[in-house]
């Protein structure tokens, strides 16, 4: 099960600064069947709830972080709340982090600055930064922009993914396992980044030798930072591309012609990716392929989650 910690209002957790949740019914309902929680709030063990309304304020390009009506300065209170909550979620196996949208604390990329009275832009919020600077190359989203089904596909391919790389590490014991596990993610990390694809492949080879604990660390940083780019729509039309190959001996012209065509309409943003995926997979079974069979990029994730369903999921 994935362990995720999750800003504790989107769970539905009345800590809100007017005393209210903000329940977001896919992280509850739909990643919750496969998902156990951490819930963090700084801001709700800084101030309690309910409680006043605070924002950034720079000055002298320091950050400062200010009530609203009475203009008091709370930072070292909020610092506090912030390193005990970054404790408490280092201490767990976590596989992602999901944040509040235009959180003081929490926002990612969506959360408001100010020069005194002034809105200076938006950046990301307080333990959003704190976050990003120990958790590198993670799955971490706020829930707004997991509203974009592109995104949100992306965020859920790399939550389970990274899931996997953890239980790797944890297990592994011969070369044996790093090369059955780096071939069934071959076309996932080709949709994500070509360059790196093959870099993984040669540390694999292993031509100098090393021990499997090394080379194992070594995949792993770089799986997971290849994780971290987005797949997008040019990316996945070459590994289908890669895929209908498989049946070049099997199909006819006409057949081969037609699962072309729907790949040029998924390109096109005709058609979903799950159409062009349905008819691979149902393939692959047809002729027992079993490499295919085997490839993550079929089946990153619980078809439940209906992530490939939407002409939208692609940029």
């Amino acid at each position: 099960m994935l362990k995720i910690a999750v800003s504790a209002c989107l769970l539905g957790e009345p800590i809100r600064y007017d005393k209210t949740g903000q329940r977001d019914r896919f992280i509850t309902d739909k990643l919750g069947k496969y998902a156990s929680f951490v819930p963090f709030c700084p801001e709700h063990l800084a101030f309690g709830t309910p409680r006043e309304t605070i924002r950034i304020v720079l000055e002298n390009e320091h950050k400062k972080v200010i009530t609203v009506f009475s203009k008091n300065d709370v930072t070292d209170a909020m610092n506090t709340a912030m390193a005990h909550e970054l404790e408490k979620i280092k201490k767990e196996e976590l596989c992602g982090i999901i944040l509040k949208s235009k959180s003081p604390s929490c926002g990612l990329g969506s959360t408001k600055y100010y020069m005194k009275e002034m809105s200076e832009g938006k950046k990301d919020g307080l333990f959003a930064t704190l976050c990003k600077e120990h958790f590198v190359d993670f799955p971490i989203e706020e829930e707004a922009r997991l509203l974009d089904p592109w995104l949100r596909e992306n965020f859920v391919m790399q939550l389970f993914a990274y899931a996997d790389a953890q239980m790797l590490e944890k297990n592994i014991q011969t070369m044996r396992e790093l090369v059955a596990f780096h071939t069934a993610y071959k076309f996932l990390l080709q949709s994500k980044h070509e360059a790196n694809y093959r870099l993984l492949g040669k540390i694999v080879a292993n031509h100098e030798t090393k021990s499997v604990m090394e080379i194992t660390q070594a995949y792993l940083a770089l799986f997971k930072q290849t994780l971290n780019h987005k797949s997008t729509i040019a990316k996945t039309v070459n590994v289908l591309q890669h895929m209908v190959g498989f049946f070049k001996k099997e199909l006819t012209s006409s057949e081969k012609q037609e699962l072309h065509l729907q790949i040029e309409e998924f390109r096109d943003e005709i058609i979903p990716l799950i159409a062009v995926m349905s008819t691979i997979e149902f393939l692959a079974k047809k002729y027992n392929t079993t490499y295919l069979l085997g490839q993550k990029f079929l089946n990153p994730y619980p078809k439940d989650l209906a992530l490939r369903s939407m002409i939208q999921v692609g940029k």
